[in-house]
């Protein structure tokens, strides 16, 4: 509950960005660069005069959406080829499994960093990069849950009465995974997070001046010594939707997983 109040707050934040922002993020103060923390300016500026508080609420946009839009990406597909290798065996389930091994042995940061050096550096290509990334997760998860759930008494059942392959999938076994793929999901937010941010901050991912958390602190760290305020608190934003959501994820495992129950 708490991890889900805190994010509740961030998103509320940044959808309501243009209307708690005092300022355009993209509005450069000449006057007013590299200033503290301040009544005026409640996460100082940085070298352009662009005031941060409105660069982290609106940069949130931008890395929540990350999140969201990559890990449906993974989960689309993660839950597609998860039903199809657990359902169907055989040489089915060798192919798709051998992929998804082929795919796990880069790590995801790197794999995710091939893609956008393949696509180019842009929002979307983040997206599609980090989705891709980390569609094995998905995979494996839904195909041991299809394992256990097709030798089911009403999977036979749905077989014996001459139901389709695809209507047993839709309608028997896909309802009974839904549970883990929530929890999965919410707790790979998190991690598509801070591999987007990661790639902003390496220079592939989000481009100046659209603000992304990992782009702001890239732009921050020559001025880490003397002003510490434009690296810390997109950073400060990072850990706290990190944290909220993988507090939320925790929740949810609790909640939906009958074995975790006491």
């Amino acid at each position: 509950m708490i991890g889900g109040a805190i994010l509740l707050i961030l998103v509320l934040g940044t959808i309501f960005s243009g209307v708690v922002a005092p300022y355009d993020p993209a509005e450069q103060i000449p006057n007013a660069s590299l200033q503290p923390p301040s009544r005026q300016y409640l996460f100082g500026t940085d070298v352009y005069g662009r005031d941060m508080f409105s660069r982290v609420l609106y940069g949130g946009r931008i890395s929540l959406s990350i999140g969201l839009v990559s890990v449906a990406i993974a989960a689309s597909v993660g839950v597609i080829l998860g039903l199809l290798s657990g359902y169907y065996g055989g040489w089915v389930d060798s192919l798709i499994m051998r992929f998804m091994d082929m795919i796990l042995a880069l790590p995801g940061l790197l794999l995710a960093l091939v893609i956008v050096a393949m696509l180019g550096p842009s929002i979307n290509n983040v997206m599609i990069a980090v989705g891709t990334s980390t569609i094995p997760v998905f995979t494996r998860i839904v195909r041991g849950s299809v394992l256990s759930a097709r030798s089911m008494t009403y999977v036979e059942a749905a077989r014996v009465v001459g139901c389709p392959d695809q209507l047993i999938l839709r309608r028997h076994i896909l309802p009974n995974v839904v549970a883990p793929i929530i929890v999965l999901a919410t707790l790979n937010i998190a991690i598509a997070i801070l591999i987007g941010a990661s790639l902003s901050y390496l220079g592939v991912g989000v481009q100046p001046p659209t603000p992304e958390w990992g782009s702001m602190l890239s732009q921050g760290r020559d001025y880490l010594l003397g002003q510490w305020w434009i690296t810390t608190f997109p950073g400060i934003a990072i850990f706290v939707a990190v944290l909220s959501i993988n507090l939320a994820g925790d929740g949810l495992r609790e909640a939906l997983d009958p074995r975790m129950t006491v």
